[in-house]
């Protein structure tokens, strides 16, 4: 289910990336107006929207590994947000989005 939703939301990016054509390094939409693109990012753990101006945010990139251990140019993209660092929660929800996702077993 996650990974259709990280999907459907690549292709509504997509979309609206297509909407905009690129002239001297501005982005022009449909009438003609100049516009920038800014998009988002949303904290993987609460789902809260990043800020542009967050410098205690972070953003991982977690590759995966075949059997062999080799790096296999897929990865999983985590954004934790400045207010759960600051609290101190980042580990313990880093390991819960990996357990979600597969990637972590707590098994002994």
């Amino acid at each position: 289910i996650l990974a259709q939703d990280i999907l459907a939301q690549a292709d509504l990016v997509v979309r609206y990336l297509e909407s905009f054509q690129v002239h001297s390094g501005k982005m022009q939409n449909d009438e003609g107006k100049y516009v920038d693109l800014y998009l988002p990012r949303k904290c993987s753990a609460t789902n809260r929207l990043i800020p542009a101006k967050e410098h205690a945010a972070v953003q991982l990139n977690v590759g995966q590994v075949d059997e062999n251990g080799v790096y296999t140019g897929d990865f999983y993209t985590f954004a934790l947000a400045g207010f759960i660092r600051n609290r101190g929660e980042s580990d313990a929800c880093l390991n819960r989005l990996l357990y979600e996702k597969s990637l972590l077993t707590f098994s002994k």
